[in-house]
């Protein structure tokens, strides 16, 4: 039963460093750094998610230097345009719906 653990553990080990890394490594206002040796759209989908679930409407691509990547969370009252890194798409979300109420006259 330990060999089994043993290897079970070794090989879950081994498979878990062959993942790619991303992670956040500055967050400044409403800029964000992200490290990452995954592929650029997996990083895209990675800083929207980010940006959203900081209350922003998406990110917004500025630079790459190496495995860094720059990133601007937009807001949706800024009339930006969402830039995607090249070659990438900028995941698209459930919209939010409408505001519904009941305005008297």
């Amino acid at each position: 039963m330990k060999k089994i653990l043993l290897l079970t553990t070794a090989l879950s080990g081994a498979l878990l460093s062959a993942c790619f890394s991303t992670e956040i490594s500055m967050s400044m206002g409403n800029m964000r750094l992200i490290n990452s040796s995954a592929e650029p759209q997996e990083v895209m989908d990675f800083a929207t998610k980010v940006c959203k679930n900081d209350f922003y409407l998406g990110a917004s691509f500025l630079s790459k230097n190496s495995k860094e990547y720059r990133f601007k969370c937009v807001k949706a009252e800024d009339n930006e345009v969402l830039t995607p890194i090249p070659g990438t798409v900028i995941p698209t979300g459930k919209s939010m719906p409408a505001a519904t109420g009941v305005s008297k006259l």
